[in-house]
C-alpha cells in the first residue's frame, strides 16, 4: 500500500504561509532505487482524505493508484482557505468582475511560478522522481482546472501532460484562448479536457461551455498537442465526479504505467 506524506513550503508573496503539501508515495517507492514520475496537482487538501476535503468528499487517489499498482508520485499542494483567495490565487487571466463571482486579484501566474520554482525543486530534492518534462503532469479542477489550462502552455517546457478537469472558462475564455495561441508548445504534449453535462442547468448555458471547451482544444490543437476533449454524461462539479474521471485522466496521460505485462 502507498503512503502520504505532508510537508509545509513557503510561498510568499502569497498569504497563509507556508502552504502544506500532501504527496502519495507508491509501494513500490520503498523497494530500490527507482525514480518515478510525478504529477502535481491543485488542491491538495481535496485529493487523498475526506477529511481534509473541502466538502468531506476527496478524490480517492490513493485507493485507485494502490487498486491498480500505479508507480506515480502525486503532489498536492494546499490552496488558501480564507475567503475569495483561492479564486484569487487560481486565477491567472485579468477578468471583470462578476455577479457569481464578485471582484479577482489575479495572482495566478504567482501561483503558477511556485509550483515551477519552488514547489518542484523542493520535491525533487525530497523524492525520487523525475525532473524532465516527459514525465511531469499537471492536474486540477474547477480553477485548478484553469491554471492546468494555464500552466501546460505557459511551462510548456516544464510539463508534457496536463489533467484540465471542469476548467473555469466562462470568466476569461477569450484570455485563455489567446494566451494559449501565443505560446510555444511542443507536439510531444498530452492535454485531457472535460465538462461534466450536469455541471450547469440549462441547455443554453452547457452549449456555450461546449463551446468555450471545444475552442479551448482547437487552440491546443493548432499546436500539434494530443488532445482528449471529453463530455462527461451524468458528470457534476464535484469531487465524487472527479473521482471517477481520475482514472480515465491518468490511463491517457501516463499509458506507459498501465501496461498489463509490467513487471510488479
Amino acid at each position: 500500500m502507498g503512503r502520504i506524506e505532508q510537508f509545509r513550503l513557503g510561498i510568499a508573496p502569497l498569504r497563509q504561509n507556508p502552504r502544506k503539501v500532501w504527496v502519495y508515495l507508491p509501494d513500490e517507492y520503498d523497494r530500490g532505487n527507482r525514480v518515478f514520475p510525478v504529477l502535481y496537482m491543485f488542491d491538495g487538501h481535496n485529493l487523498f482524505d475526506d477529511k481534509t476535503a473541502t466538502y468531506g468528499k476527496s478524490w480517492g487517489i490513493r485507493e485507485y493508484l494502490d487498486e491498480n499498482h500505479i508507480p506515480l508520485v502525486v503532489v498536492g499542494a494546499d490552496c488558501n482557505h480564507t475567503g475569495n483567495s483561492r479564486l484569487n490565487e487560481y486565477c491567472p487571466y485579468p477578468v471583470e468582475p462578476k455577479p457569481w463571482f464578485g471582484k479577482i486579484d489575479s495572482k495566478g501566474e504567482i501561483t503558477a511560478r511556485w509550483f515551477v520554482r519552488k514547489l518542484k525543486p523542493a520535491c525533487e530534492k525530497r523524492y525520487r522522481i523525475y525532473s524532465d518534462r516527459k514525465h511531469v503532469g499537471i492536474a486540477g479542477s474547477s480553477m485548478g482546472g484553469m491554471m492546468s489550462v494555464y500552466c501546460i502552455a505557459q511551462y510548456n517546457d516544464v510539463y508534457s501532460k496536463a489533467a484540465c478537469i471542469s476548467p473555469t472558462m466562462d470568466i476569461a475564455i477569450d484570455a485563455m484562448v489567446g494566451h494559449i495561441e501565443s505560446c510555444s508548445m511542443s507536439k510531444n504534449t498530452r492535454i485531457y479536457l472535460d465538462f461534466g453535462s450536469q455541471e450547469v442547468r440549462s441547455k443554453k448555458t452547457f452549449a456555450l461551455c461546449m463551446d468555450n471547451l471545444l475552442r479551448i482544444n482547437h487552440a491546443f490543437q493548432e499546436h500539434n498537442c494530443n488532445t482528449f476533449p471529453n463530455v462527461v454524461v451524468g458528470g457534476t462539479h464535484s469531487e465524487a465526479s472527479w473521482q471517477t474521471i481520475f482514472p480515465l485522466a491518468i490511463e491517457y496521460l501516463y499509458p506507459e504505467l498501465l501496461q498489463k505485462d509490467r513487471k510488479l
